[in-house]
């Protein structure tokens, strides 16, 4: 049992605020992040919510700008939007903001277009070969079949 398992529940959420305000001065986090990692400290699961809760509506803790500056980061990175979403749901963001940040995010295609410029040159692929490898990358990356065939130029339509 923690010491902090120990004193009043009053003193305890002032010591939980105070150790979510430390991990907040470090790096951004979710509120489903910020309440695990204050549990893992010690903090009921309780006061953990509690105080989660209170950063929230002093905006302090915003999951959606989380999710904003996320995709704004990653795809920056060139990464694609199914990876950044499978990122952010693992992170416990609600999947309506998830979604809304990735369609404001940027023109995806251009992201696919640019990531594979950055990792092969500005030449497009010429064999069926190339194609499939940039393919593979651009997909490892999280981008879709249509970001993939925008950036490598693949018609998959039959004449």
């Amino acid at each position: 049992m923690s010491a902090g398992a120990l004193q009043p529940e009053s003193a305890n959420g002032g010591a939980a605020r105070a150790a979510a305000i430390a991990l907040l001065s470090r790096r951004d986090f979710t509120s489903a992040e910020l309440q695990q990692r204050l549990r893992s400290k010690g903090f009921q699961s309780q006061t953990a919510r509690s105080v989660v809760a209170t950063l929230i509506s002093q905006g302090i803790v915003n999951d959606e700008r989380y999710a904003q500056n996320y995709v704004a980061y990653h795809a920056g990175r060139g990464h694609g939007p199914i990876r950044i979403g499978a990122d952010l749901r693992s992170r416990g963001i609600a999947p309506t903001l998830i979604d809304a940040a990735l369609d404001a995010g940027p023109d995806w295609r251009a992201v696919a277009r640019a990531a594979r410029r950055r990792r092969f040159g500005e030449r497009p692929p010429e064999s069926w070969r190339e194609k499939a490898r940039q393919a593979r990358f651009l997909q490892y990356r999280g981008f879709s079949a249509d970001h993939i065939r925008a950036a490598t130029g693949v018609n998959s339509e039959p004449d």
